[in-house]
This record gives C-alpha cells, sequence and structure tokens, in this order.
C-alpha cells in the first residue's frame, strides 16, 4: 500500500512499474532448466484458466454478439495483415543506411505475424472494451496467421520455400477456445458468482500479463537475443519500432471511428489489430529462418512485445479509470 501510494505520488503507474520489474527480473534471473520447463507449464494453465473465465463471464448472448460482429473483425484483420505489410515494404527504404538487412528480415517477419490473443484480450478487458468481440477477432487473426504469415513473409522477403505448421491451430483449440467454451457452458451456474468477483480477476488477468513478460523475457536472455548488436544498433531498431506502433494504432484508431464503432468496440480494435503475437512468432521462426538467422529475426518482435505491452497496459488502465468515474449529476433547475 505505502508502495502504491509512493508511486502515485511519482506519477507512476503501479502495474507499468510491476511490468518494469518483472523485465529486470528476468534479465537478472532468467528462468533456465527445470525452471523454464514448470513457468511454461505454470503459463499454459494460467492462460486456459484465463479463458475459462472469460466464458464464464460472459452470457451467451453476448458471445454470439460478438462472433457477429463481422464489421470489426474486418477492421481488425485489415490492420493486422494489410496495414502491417505495408508498413514493412515502407521500412525497405531503411534499408541499409538505417537498418541491416537481417534486422528488416526482423521487422517483415513482425509485420506480417497474427494478432496476440491472450494480452489481446486481456487489455481489451481490463479497459472494459469489448471482450467477445475481442475473442472472436484475435482468436480468428491466430487461425488465419498460420497461413499468412509464412506467405507473406515469403513474398515480402522473396524468400523460397518455407512452411508452416498447423500444430498452433490445435494448440489454439485446446489451450483457448475449448477453455472458453467450458466457462460457456458453466456459467449458467457460476456466472453471476463470476462477475461478482471481477475486480479480483481483473488482478489475475494483470498477473498472467506479469507472467508472460517475464518468460518471454527470460528466453530472449537465456538465448542472448539482446547481446548480438551495439547499443546504437539496438537503439535506432528500438525507434522504428515505435514507429511501427505508434501508426498501427491511429490507424485502427481512425478506421474504427470511421466506421462509427462503439466505444467497447474501438478498444477492441485498437489493441487487437496493434498487438502481435510472441507465442506463435517463435516457433514460426523456427521454420522461416534458418540457424544463427533465428535470433536476429526474433529480435524486432521481442522488442514490439515489450513496448506493445508496456504502452497498451498504461493505456487500458487510463481507459478503465475514465470509464470508472461517475459522471456528474446535473443541477436541478
Amino acid at each position: 500500500m505505502r508502495v502504491s501510494a509512493t508511486l502515485t505520488r511519482l506519477r507512476v503507474d503501479p502495474y507499468i512499474a510491476a511490468i518494469l520489474c518483472s523485465v529486470g527480473l528476468a534479465a537478472m534471473f532468467p528462468a533456465r532448466g527445470a525452471a523454464a520447463v514448470v513457468l511454461d507449464w505454470t503459463g499454459n494453465v494460467a492462460i486456459t484458466l484465463l479463458f475459462f473465465f472469460y466464458g464464464a463471464r460472459l452470457s451467451t448472448s453476448e458471445a454470439l454478439r460478438g462472433l457477429r460482429h463481422w464489421r470489426l473483425h474486418a477492421a481488425i484483420t485489415s490492420v493486422t495483415f494489410v496495414v502491417f505489410p505495408l508498413l514493412a515494404l515502407a521500412c525497405s527504404l531503411l534499408v541499409p543506411t538505417v537498418l541491416r538487412e537481417p534486422l528488416y528480415a526482423g521487422v517483415v517477419f513482425l509485420c506480417v505475424l497474427p494478432s496476440t490473443v491472450q494480452s489481446s484480450i486481456t487489455l481489451t478487458s481490463i479497459a472494459r472494451g469489448n471482450e467477445a468481440g475481442a475473442i472472436c477477432s484475435a482468436s480468428l487473426s491466430s487461425v488465419l496467421g498460420v497461413v499468412l504469415t509464412p506467405v507473406l513473409a515469403a513474398a515480402l522477403m522473396s524468400a523460397g520455400g518455407g512452411g508452416f505448421s498447423l500444430g498452433s491451430v490445435g494448440d489454439i483449440v485446446v489451450r483457448l477456445l475449448l477453455p472458453f467454451l467450458a466457462g460457456q457452458v458453466a456459467q449458467r451456474w457460476i456466472g453471476d458468482r463470476v462477475r461478482a468477483y471481477r475486480g479480483q480477476l481483473s488482478l489475475y488477468d494483470r498477473g498472467v500479463i506479469l507472467l508472460v513478460v517475464y518468460t518471454a523475457f527470460s528466453l530472449g536472455v537465456v538465448q542472448g537475443i539482446w547481446h548480438g548488436l551495439a547499443a546504437r544498433e539496438l537503439g535506432t531498431l528500438g525507434l522504428v519500432i515505435a514507429g511501427l506502433l505508434a501508426v498501427a494504432m491511429g490507424v485502427a484508431a481512425l478506421i474504427s471511428r470511421a466506421a462509427g464503432f462503439s466505444r467497447e468496440d474501438q478498444i477492441a480494435a485498437l489493441f487487437c489489430g496493434s498487438q502481435k503475437s510472441l507465442a506463435s512468432g517463435l516457433p514460426m521462426a523456427t521454420v522461416l529462418f534458418a540457424g544463427a538467422g533465428v535470433g536476429t529475426a526474433v529480435l524486432p518482435l521481442m522488442l514490439y512485445h515489450q513496448l506493445q505491452l508496456l504502452v497498451c497496459s498504461w493505456l487500458a488502465q487510463r481507459f478503465a479509470t475514465r470509464r470508472s468515474v461517475p459522471e456528474p449529476v446535473p443541477a436541478a433547475a
């Protein structure tokens, strides 16, 4: 409580501070060996349980309404698989003066990845956006990415061959969609109780993101991804990554406003459209890039992943705070 109050006085969001602490902890004490295996298993269980709670607290009618919202899904998919690849083509102008060819290949790979599922939905939930629409859109993006990511990467980088694994589709079904459907079945019995504990469950949502941050950064430290570049080159890459995130979020906001979406749908479009999946990206990278090239190829994704969580977590907190402020009661005449 005292730490939280101190951070508030310093205008530092405690949750953002917690994310930074997770990054620092992973940098000093990354999970290795058996600890990494246990952490990965724990993360899988936590995410599965998270989606069960999503299903349990969403009414079936609300979930079906989210599935039918094709305009929202089209907007998010267009940002993920049209706007981002166009940004990748624009970044080719930076080669070789700003970005070396291997780093540019990593930027291209980042831009053709699908939206992350758990973070997009969790952030939408924290910001009190359209959870049902986010679940459908993010899951659809992941399934489409199994096919579109290797095809777009090959087209943009003129890479011959390559392939993809359909195993990720089964992983999405088993770890995300089935728990959500199980929650939907159980919500008629436990839905009211789960919704009554929404505040406590939001803490669980935030905890899952902290676990994702620590796990992802630990993986980068163990594989030595962060030590392969000079500080200046890493800083330049960081600026490019920040520019991609800013443009993507701006375009997603413009599209959703132009489409006349509600505030809840605009939040879902913002977070689902701007996120990129580290969970899908790492296994795909092992297929599309050979040998030591994998480390350089996923470095932009690692940077983007950390930045998107920091920026979007801060925004989600701001949206939630604004929504929780009661409307002023007009004075009686």
